[in-house]
């Protein structure tokens, strides 16, 4: 892999989605995620996280150095107990220099950090996003240098409840109940139109710890754009990165506030007057002149 990040980067990150459900809140019968107060969507970190992880997987699932940590049905203490396998180290043996091991298949002392130098080296999304790894037998913790705000829809959105119907059952008994008519009702939730904003951050300090190298960066910004290209389903509908903003700064520190770098990137309706429907009904407006000495800006695709 190539050297640690030396640059502190902070990003605009803007979708939308058409005709589907971006991210369904298991505790409100999967319906589109809101804020109860302004009524505009939201989107959770972890559920964009997760894309970035199953892009990766897609991508890069065969390359060593670039195996994903959380991924569906992982056993995770079972990859943690890989590292101390992969590194020699009996955890049911006394270490070296002591007569016997605190807590038998638990690491100890310079083990743990041994373990989580290991798994950041296995695993691209702890290198990334960092991981608690303090249960089973122990790696530690890791914070990592890439962090992601909730995504926040521009305007309220509106969560339309469709009748949907399945001309087959599951089951012989629900058959008979239905004397062979054999359907099943039930209802699907959607935003016709919605376009989300987030904002992320990269630290080169925490880069370093991680070792999140100039590899991984890239593969974080193809992620960030083609990660919806992927992640097709009849839930989603239509979702699209619309645009990648990029701020980079010269150093490890910053040169700039970064909620000051995100106010130059700024989104407007063209008529306010009807409903929003597409991204052809919003002007982004990115200024990228007369920048702080010290940042520079890349904007995608």
């Amino acid at each position: 892999m190539s050297n640690p990040v030396k640059h502190r980067y902070d990003f605009v990150l803007l979708f939308d989605v058409q005709d589907g459900n971006p991210n369904g809140d298991p505790d409100a019968g999967n319906l589109p995620r809101v804020d109860a107060e302004t009524g505009c969507g939201l989107v959770t970190d972890v559920c964009l996280k997760r894309k970035v992880r199953n892009y990766a997987m897609l991508t890069k699932g065969d390359v060593t150095g670039f195996d994903i940590f959380v991924k569906e049905k992982a056993i995770l203490n079972q990859a943690i107990e890989r590292a101390y396998a992969d590194l020699g180290i009996d955890l049911e043996k006394a270490p070296e220099g002591k007569k016997k091991r605190n807590n038998p298949g638990v690491g100890q002392d310079d083990e743990v950090a041994k373990a989580r130098d290991q798994m950041c080296h296995k695993f691209f999304d702890i290198r990334t996003f960092g991981a608690v790894m303090s249960t089973g037998a122990n790696a530690g913790q890791v914070r990592g240098p890439v962090q992601m705000t909730f995504g926040r829809s521009i305007d309220p959105i509106v969560s339309l409840e469709h009748s949907i119907t399945r001309m087959a059952v599951a089951t012989e008994a629900e058959a008979e109940k239905q004397s062979g008519d054999n359907r099943t009702m039930g209802r699907k939730n959607t935003v016709p139109y919605g376009l989300y904003v987030s904002h992320g951050f990269v630290s080169a300090h925490l880069a370093n710890q991680t070792k999140f190298s100039e590899d991984d960066l890239k593969l974080l910004w193809e992620s960030l754009v083609n990660m919806f290209e992927h992640d097709r389903s009849a839930a989603r509908g239509l979702m699209a990165t619309q645009k990648l903003v990029i701020f980079k700064h010269d150093n490890a520190l910053g040169s700039a506030p970064a909620h000051k770098l995100f106010e130059r990137v700024q989104i407007k309706r063209k008529d306010g007057s009807k409903p929003a429907r597409s991204i052809h009904d919003y002007e982004i407006l990115i200024d990228d002149k007369n920048l702080p000495a010290g940042v520079s800006i890349e904007i995608r695709p």
